[in-house]
C-alpha cells in the first residue's frame, strides 16, 4: 500500500531527520500493523482485507480498527505485530516508544491478562534490545465502555509500575462519557506514579480538553490542538506544562483539519505549549514517525530548531529511564549543533 502522504526526501542543506532521536508517544499497537502483514493475516484467516482510509466518519475509522483487531487470534501473531512495530520505529529514528494496548481485548482467548500483557511487554523489550529502541506500554481505557473496566485496567496497570508500564490512557468518542465517570481509574493510576495521558480536543473541542485537565489532571494529552480554539486553555496548558501528543496525518485523514498545511501545530508552538508528534496509526492513516516529522518540516516550515523541540518533548515527557531520557536529549542537541554539509558547488557555479 503506498503511503498517502508520501514522505519528502530531506532537502539539500537539510538535516536528516532520521538521525534526529525522538519518541512516539501516541502510538497504537494495532494500528501500526504493516500493510503486507494485515493482508498475510487476512488471507491466513480467510476474511477480506479491512479497508483503510478514506473515513467517511469516526465511527468507520473506529470500525476499521476492530476488524484489524480481529485479525490477531495467537500468541504468534500478536508477537509479530509487537516485533514489526519495534522495528518500524526504529526504521524512523525512535529512541523509545509507547503504544497504547489494551490487554483484556485478547483475553482469554490468548492467555489471561497478566500472560497477554507479559507477551507483549517482553517482545517489545527484547526485540527493541537489539535495535535500540525503548519499549513501555500505555494501558488504554475506553469512553465506549463501562467505567468499572476502567478501574479494574487502572488496578492492573498500577500492578505493572515499574514493571514495563508507564503510563494510563483513555480512548474513544469523546462524547460517549465525561471525564467524571473515569475519575476513579485516573485516581489510582496517579497513585502509582503512572504518567497520565486521555485522548481529549480532537472532535469535541476545546472543552473537551478543559474537562480532563479539570478532572482528570494529565501530564499528557493525546491530540489536544483543539486547545487552539480558546486561548486562555492554551496558555494554561502552557504555565502547567502540559504536553500535547499531536498527530498531524491523523487530524488531517479524520477532517479535524482540512489541509495539513493548516495544521494548528504552530501556533500551539508560539503560545509556549509543549508538543511532540506521533503517528496515532501509521497502518490507517498511512504514515510513520519520520513522515510525521517530515510532513511537519515540509507543510508547516518548522525549523529545525522547532522540530528538535518537538522531539525533546517527546523525549522527556515520556515514561523511558532517566538514563535514556539523558542520553537521547543530548542526541537532540547534538543533533541541532551537527554542521549542515551542503552539496559541492559545480564547476560552473565555481567560475563565478
Amino acid at each position: 500500500m503506498a503511503p498517502k502522504f508520501p514522505p519528502p526526501e530531506d532537502p539539500p542543506g537539510q538535516r536528516c531527520l532520521k538521525q534526529l532521536p525522538k519518541v512516539d508517544l501516541h502510538l497504537h499497537l494495532e494500528g501500526a500493523m504493516r500493510p503486507a502483514t494485515l493482508a498475510d493475516l487476512a488471507r491466513t484467516y480467510g476474511q477480506p482485507i479491512p479497508q483503510t482510509a478514506p473515513y467517511d466518519s469516526f465511527d468507520q475509522f473506529q470500525n476499521c480498527y476492530r476488524e484489524i483487531v480481529k485479525l490477531i487470534r495467537t500468541r504468534s501473531d500478536l508477537q509479530r505485530l509487537v516485533r514489526e512495530v519495534v522495528e518500524d520505529a526504529a526504521a524512523s529514528g525512535a529512541v523509545w516508544i509507547e503504544p497504547h494496548f489494551t490487554p483484556t481485548t485478547y483475553t482469554p482467548a490468548l492467555g489471561s491478562t497478566e500472560e497477554v500483557l507479559d507477551l507483549v511487554l517482553e517482545t517489545g523489550t527484547s526485540t527493541g534490545t537489539h535495535l535500540g529502541v525503548g519499549f513501555g506500554l500505555v494501558l488504554g481505557a475506553s469512553r465506549n465502555r463501562d467505567p468499572h473496566h476502567a478501574i479494574a485496567l487502572a488496578r492492573f496497570a498500577a500492578d505493572y509500575a515499574g514493571r514495563g508500564v508507564v503510563a494510563f490512557g483513555l480512548t474513544g468518542d469523546e462524547t460517549a462519557a465525561p471525564p467524571e465517570a473515569f475519575e476513579k481509574a485516573f485516581t489510582i493510576a496517579r497513585e502509582a506514579n503512572l504518567i497520565i495521558t486521555p485522548h481529549a480536543g480532537e472532535f469535541a473541542g476545546a472543552s473537551s480538553i478543559q474537562n480532563a485537565v479539570d478532572v482528570l489532571s494529565p501530564d499528557r494529552i493525546a491530540h489536544g490542538v483543539r486547545a487552539v480554539e480558546h486561548p486562555p486553555l492554551m496558555k494554561r496548558l502552557a504555565d502547567e506544562g502540559t504536553a500535547l501528543d499531536v498527530c498531524l496525518t491523523s487530524n488531517h485523514v479524520l477532517g479535524v483539519v482540512k489541509h495539513l498545511d493548516e495544521h494548528p501545530l504552530p501556533r500551539l508552538l508560539d503560545a509556549g505549549v509543549l508538543c511532540s508528534l506521533g503517528s496515532d496509526d501509521p497502518l490507517l492513516f498511512e504514515t510513520s514517525l519520520l513522515t510525521e516529522y517530515q510532513n511537519a518540516r515540509a507543510q508547516l516550515s518548522l525549523t529545525d530548531p522547532q522540530l528538535a523541540a518537538l522531539a525533546r518533548t517527546s523525549i522527556c515527557a515520556s515514561g523511558a529511564p532517566d538514563e535514556l531520557i539523558t542520553s537521547a536529549a543530548a542526541g537532540v542537541t547534538t543533533w541541532l549543533e551537527t554542521r549542515i554539509s551542503h552539496a559541492p558547488r559545480t564547476e560552473h557555479e565555481t567560475a563565478y
